[in-house]
Parts: structure tokens; sequence; C-alpha cells
């Protein structure tokens, strides 16, 4: 599939997705990244594991950052005993949440667009373009370009745990 046809169906993808997002407050200004989040209702488990890791600060600085966000289901799949521990543990806990956050605003065509991204705690994602779907370390980018005040958020299937 050519990269043109791969960009068009992420922007279809996220045109369909951003209605279910509340991306202002009342006053007309974005939300940053973890408003943006606790509003969409579907990122309820990041929102838990971010604030028992104490990165909600972090999260709402300027930045800005692009955030490879799991949603619900996402975590749905690492099964509840080891979630729990996971969430006790607040190293390893912020070991894997940083492996979702990239220092910079990468949208969707500049993600089709690079094979690598340096996380904001040193460490390497790798993304490929396969079948005309995107992955990061493995997971499947399923909704694209969620823009807050500051930074943008993709939709993952997984949880990125290396």
């Amino acid at each position: 599939m050519k990269l043109s046809k791969i960009i068009l169906a992420s922007i279809v993808t996220a045109t369909l997705t951003l209605g279910n997002f509340a991306f202002a407050d009342g006053h007309g200004m974005k939300k940053d990244i973890v408003d943006t989040a606790v509003a969409a209702g579907s990122f309820t488990t990041l929102v838990t594991a971010v604030q028992a890791a104490d990165l909600v600060a972090k999260l709402k600085e300027e930045g800005p950052f692009t955030v490879f966000a799991p949603n619900d289901e996402a975590f749905a799949k690492i099964p509840a005993d080891t979630l729990n521990a996971l969430v006790a543990d607040k190293e390893a806990l912020t070991g894997i949440l940083g492996l979702h956050v990239i220092a910079g605003k990468k949208m969707a065509a500049d993600v089709v667009g690079i094979y690598q991204a340096t996380t904001i705690t040193g460490r390497t994602l790798n993304i490929k373009v396969m079948g005309g779907e995107v992955y990061v370390n493995g997971s499947k980018v399923i909704a694209t370009d969620i823009e807050t005040s500051n930074g943008v958020i993709h939709v993952i299937d997984t949880v990125i745990t290396k």
C-alpha cells in the first residue's frame, strides 16, 4: 500500500474517532494530554497508572509530547493480577509508561515516515508499517492525531512492555 493511502487511512480513522473526545475546555482551549485522556473515558486504566506513577505533572508540562496511549481494551489483555502488581510497583510502572511517550509532536504523517523513536526515558521504539497498518513495538496504532494543547495522542491496541 502506498504511503499516501496509509496516511489517508490514518486521517479517516482519526476523523471518525475524534468525535468521541472532548478537546476543549469551556473557554475553547485545547486540553492537555492528561485532561484529554480523562475526558475520552476510554483510557481509565492508563490514567490510573499515570496517577500511580506520579507522571501527571510530567504529562501536563508544555511538551510537546507524542503519546502512544493504550486504551482500556489494551490493558484488559494483561491478567488482572499482573496489572495490579505492576501498578503497585512504581518503578516498574514508570518504566512501562515511559515506553509510551516520546518528545516532540509526531502526527500520523510523521510517524509513518520514521523507523525508530526515542522515548522520554531513553529507550528506543521500533515503528513499522505492515499491510497498511502502523505498529509501535508490535502494538497496532488504531486511532491517530488526537491533538492536545501539549502534543498528540495516538491510540494503540496493546500495552508496550519492551
